[in-house]
């Protein structure tokens, strides 16, 4: 089967984001998800409760016996709390699953704000994550924190992503959302070239999760064999329609419409 998807990220046990959305959007796009969870979080649509980290050898293990029975067609890493789990993710993934391509989402805070990446493990996560990446796709703040440029516009999107893929990635995507206008436009750029993408901005407050949706999307898209540029565009097009049919769960940013692409 290809499409297998291998997941290494943190667990939100309100369903919008992690590893809970990594596995409903994989499997509605005709992936296979597998997991390796790196900490468990108690948090809803509002904040962020409590994390608790799950052992580095443990989440080695977990990447080691998936790799050695069901393989992977591609890596997904989004929280990994700590210096010491980016170290043993990558060094495991270089070990287990060597020349798989991998999408790293840099998650350093949740929606509503809280960290989920120790301060002191940026320097490794960029130095250790970033050049293993055949997509790093961060978000405007994660790309201010990356690259120490303070990113107002779309020509200083232009400018970090260019600093970022210099950091040794295959391709970023940066992504716009951050910013203001009524158009939002993320940013792909390889050595090849640059490319945007772009959509009218959705008017709602339910929007938990779309940075983790958004890379096990494009993961899926690898995984089955699709150019880069063709995954990006389906898992843009699969983003936004989640969002225009998001439930309106809970009292603060509520999750996405995962299923939307499986419903009658």
């Amino acid at each position: 089967m290809k499409g297998r998807v291998l997941v290494v990220a943190g667990s939100d046990s309100g369903g919008g984001a992690g590893i809970q959305a990594d596995i409903k959007t994989i499997t509605a796009l005709a992936g296979y998800a597998a997991t390796a969870i790196t900490a468990l979080t108690a948090q809803d649509t509002q904040r962020v409760h409590a994390v608790v980290g799950v052992d580095p050898d443990f989440i080695r293990t977990q990447i080691r016996v998936v790799a050695a029975d069901i393989g992977a067609d591609c890596v997904k890493t989004g929280m990994l709390h700590s210096a010491a789990v980016v170290e043993a993710v990558f060094e495991e993934l270089g070990e287990a699953l060597p020349g798989v391509p991998v999408v790293v989402d840099p998650v350093l805070a949740a929606k509503g704000g809280a960290a989920l990446l120790e301060s002191e493990a940026l320097a490794t996560l960029r130095d250790v994550a970033l050049p293993r990446a055949a997509v790093l796709t961060p978000n405007v703040p994660e790309a201010e924190a990356l690259t120490g440029f303070a990113i107002g516009n779309f020509d200083d999107m232009a400018r970090a992503a260019d600093a970022l893929l210099a950091l040794g990635p295959a391709a970023v995507l940066l992504k716009g959302g951050h910013l203001p206008g009524a158009t939002v436009r993320d940013l792909l750029v390889t050595a090849r070239g640059k490319k945007i993408f772009e959509a009218p901005r959705i008017d709602t407050k339910h929007t938990h999760g779309t940075g983790c949706t958004l890379a096990s999307a494009i993961a899926t898209g690898i995984a089955q064999g699709m150019m880069l540029e063709d995954a990006v565009a389906r898992a843009h097009a699969y983003v936004q329609a989640a969002i225009r049919s998001a439930p309106g769960l809970g009292k603060g940013h509520g999750p996405l419409d995962h299923a939307h692409t499986v419903k009658p």
